[in-house]
């Protein structure tokens, strides 16, 4: 019989040990000792091999406490879940292991409503070329989570301090990019425009706190044109539906990145809006930053659609319809090129 001690200092306690200390209970149903919370200590007392496990889960979801913010049911019974795999004979559980933490490394941000996470192969790439790389291009249909992704991963290194600010922003091609002859004021006429992005960020973040963000500009949504002259440093941007951004617009944009900041440029370039003899940036630029260390593409196709079932069926019917024509929306936007 052991006995350990946990300090709490600094530690959200009701956070760490749940609403009605649920969390908590949830703990010491998965291990044989006890678990006594005393100020601000956390008394463990039992067998040396259960003390110590108990106190690696603790530490682990402190950590994941201190970095997210919060923590959900499912942090905690991942956390238990390894703990306990890796006391067990590695032989019969690796690839439970294994499947535990990948959903570890595929969790880009915890919320109220749950984890968000990359739930296809190519979503998973997605999510890894943004942590290798500042500028990342992501190409591919609709529903297959670009933007939602995007912006879970810039509110992400928002909450983990590693940017101080977020800039998302679409060309507004509807309008022309010119909105002067739109009735309200600037927020009236572009929140048609941009409300995919406001949608998103309902998602993820409580309403008193995006509504701070928001009024103290750490957040903001912006049409592609009201970039001109800023240079954004320690910043998330994003540049979202870029295939209705032109070369200049899009080169525009990549030249407002300041000191540590990354950028991601999502786009469907089966679904461009421009002018037929306009170059669309998002397919140009494909061939211009090709190789340049510190910048990926990522090309997600119908396995990755994430939305109602029967949006891959329409995802692939399209497809059919365009072989059989002998051109796809792509050649035909840029044909009088």
């Amino acid at each position: 019989m052991v006995e350990r001690k946990i300090k709490l200092s600094g530690v959200n306690t009701l956070a760490l040990l749940g609403y009605n200390d649920i969390y908590l209970h949830l703990i010491e149903k998965k291990f044989d000792a006890g678990i006594t919370v005393r100020g601000d200590n956390l008394i463990l007392k039992g067998e040396k091999d259960e003390v110590e496990k108990i106190e690696r889960v603790f530490k682990e979801l402190i950590f994941i406490l201190n970095k997210n913010g919060h923590l959900t049911e499912n942090d905690v019974n991942i956390v238990i879940d390894l703990v306990k795999l890796d006391s067990e004979d590695l032989s019969t559980t690796h690839k439970k292991k294994k499947h535990v933490e990948d959903e570890f490394d595929s969790t880009i941000l915890f919320t109220k409503n749950g984890p968000i996470k990359a739930k296809t192969p190519g979503q998973l790439e997605y999510y890894r070329q943004v942590k290798k790389n500042d500028i990342v291009f992501v190409i591919g249909p609709a529903g297959t989570g670009k933007t939602y992704l995007a912006v879970a991963m810039a509110v992400a290194s928002l909450k983990n301090h590693e940017v101080n600010k977020i800039i998302l922003c679409r060309p507004a091609v509807e309008a022309g990019e010119n909105l002067g002859f739109l009735p309200g004021d600037l927020r009236e006429k572009i929140d048609p425009y941009l409300r995919p992005l406001y949608d998103a960020l309902d998602d993820m973040l409580p309403a008193d706190k995006l509504k701070s963000y928001f009024d103290k500009r750490i957040i903001e949504i912006i049409p592609l044109a009201y970039m001109r002259g800023r240079t954004l440093s320690n910043a998330f941007v994003i540049l979202d539906e870029a295939q209705n951004a032109t070369s200049l617009q899009m080169k525009m944009f990549l030249t407002r990145l300041g000191v540590n900041s990354k950028a991601i440029i999502t786009g469907d370039i089966t679904q461009i809006d421009l002018p037929s003899r306009t170059t669309s940036g998002l397919v140009e630029i494909q061939e211009i930053l090709k190789g340049i260390e510190g910048i990926a593409f990522v090309y997600l196709d119908k396995n990755d659609v994430v939305r109602h079932r029967l949006v891959k069926d329409i995802i692939e019917a399209y497809d059919r319809y365009n072989a059989m024509n002998g051109k796809s929306n792509e050649k035909k936007d840029q044909s009088n090129e």
